[in-house]
């Protein structure tokens, strides 16, 4: 019996996320895409739920994809990392190709209770192409002339148009000319389309925090400079600026934590955003931008400038952690000189003990020699026919030397 992979299901589902249903010109598209915020995921799992039980699954609901009918609108359903999309599929041809009553009401229905905060919002037309497709005067009275886009996609197989504006309606434009595309061109052409957009703009939350931040790196940094210079000054205080470094340290590694995520996520949707405009093969359509253009316009140099605040950040840190070692170090250096000069003084202490020491040993045994005589004085007094004072005098030699050789004994054994 085969033993199948705790995740191999839930991997084999994840290989079949993100994918449109089979389309074809003429197709009206909405996309709105919302930031989900901490804790939100269940939110958006809840209201999609919601929309399905009155709604027929084309594709149940489960994890993070699903496809519902909503009448005669198809609504694709996806769950990423940090947002959530909504795609509503209208097929048919319409007199005005970027109105979104076309969806109604099963707009105004997902919109209500929609969790997160949208950051991306897209009408998308799918109309059958031709040759002379588009003609410029018909274009104007939909996107902004000059900033219209036009390019081949697709190896020439589509061509799209787009101003890449918010609109007074709240919603971007993208008109797409199918020139030939066959069977999932379509699905996958608007799908790439989309994730281009998608994550162009969730790359590009990463440059209003780096543009925020910004001064108060610049502020930290000549700080930091200030503090450095005062650690090579000999009369400086260490202990305040050890307490200043601690503080600056801290500033720099609560800004780290504070942007690194989105400065990682910034990198991360940047490559995808680049890997997405390599598949769609762009060619470029005489006397207008192409979607490449627009898009390398703005997103390199925004994602190295998060790039470069992140590099800031991180070089400030190593910059604050080397000063302060280097002010550590010599600190510890004078607490070692210190407790040098402190063990001599107290080296000094104990010679000039040892002298007093021995200088009271002396005295000692003078003294215990002045008790000892005297004690032989009272033995000597009581032998009759001795005359006194003359054994007195041989005995204090003999009493001294006594004394002195168990002084002298007493302080081998304590040495031994």
């Amino acid at each position: 019996m085969i033993r199948d992979h705790e995740l191999r299901a839930a991997l084999s589902e994840e290989m079949h996320l993100r994918r449109l249903p089979r389309l074809a010109a003429p197709c009206r598209l909405m996309q709105i895409v919302t930031v989900l915020g901490e804790g939100a995921a269940d939110t958006a799992r809840a209201h999609i739920d919601t929309l399905a039980a009155a709604a027929r699954a084309i594709v149940p609901v489960a994890g993070k994809y699903g496809v519902l009918a909503l009448g005669a609108v198809i609504l694709v359903w996806e769950r990423h990392t940090e947002f959530a999309t909504y795609t509503l599929l209208r097929a048919g041809a319409a007199e005005t190709p970027f109105d979104p009553a076309l969806f109604e009401p099963s707009l105004s229905t997902v919109l209500a209770e929609m969790p997160g905060a949208i950051i991306r919002a897209t009408q998308i037309a799918l109309v059958a192409g031709t040759a002379d497709d588009p003609q410029p005067a018909a274009l104007d009275a939909w996107f902004a002339p000059e900033a219209t886009i036009v390019c081949d996609v697709a190896e020439g197989g589509a061509r799209i148009v787009s101003d890449f504006r918010l609109n007074d309606d709240g919603y971007g434009r993208l008109l797409v000319f199918d020139r030939g595309l066959q069977r999932d061109e379509p699905a996958q052409l608007v799908m790439r389309l989309q994730e281009l957009g998608n994550y162009r703009n969730m790359a590009l939350l990463g440059l209003p925090l780096a543009q925020r931040l910004t001064p108060s790196v610049s502020k930290l940094e000549a700080r930091l400079a200030e503090l450095t210079h005062a650690v090579s000054e000999r009369m400086s205080e260490d202990d305040q600026l050890l307490d200043e470094l601690t503080f600056l340290s801290a500033e720099l590694a609560r800004l780290v934590a504070e942007t690194r995520y989105r400065m990682s996520a910034t990198r991360a949707y940047a490559q995808l955003s680049t890997d997405r405009l390599a598949s769609l093969r762009i060619g470029a359509v005489r006397g207008y931008q192409t979607l490449a253009d627009f898009t390398e316009r703005r997103l390199i140099p925004a994602v190295r400038t998060c790039d470069s605040f992140s590099a800031r950040l991180e070089d400030l840190s190593q910059r604050a952690a080397w000063t302060s070692e280097l002010l550590r170090t010599r600190i510890d250096i004078a607490l070692s000189k210190q407790n040098r000069d402190l063990l001599r003084s107290m080296d000094r202490r104990a010679r000039l003990q040892l002298r007093l020491q021995q200088t009271v040993e002396g005295l000692s045994v003078v003294a215990i020699s002045y008790y000892l005589v005297a004690l032989v004085g009272y033995l000597l007094s009581a032998l009759p026919g001795v005359r006194h004072d003359l054994a007195l005098a041989i005995t204090v030699p003999l009493v001294v030397a006594l004394v002195a050789f168990g002084r002298w004994r007493l302080h081998r054994q304590l040495r031994d």
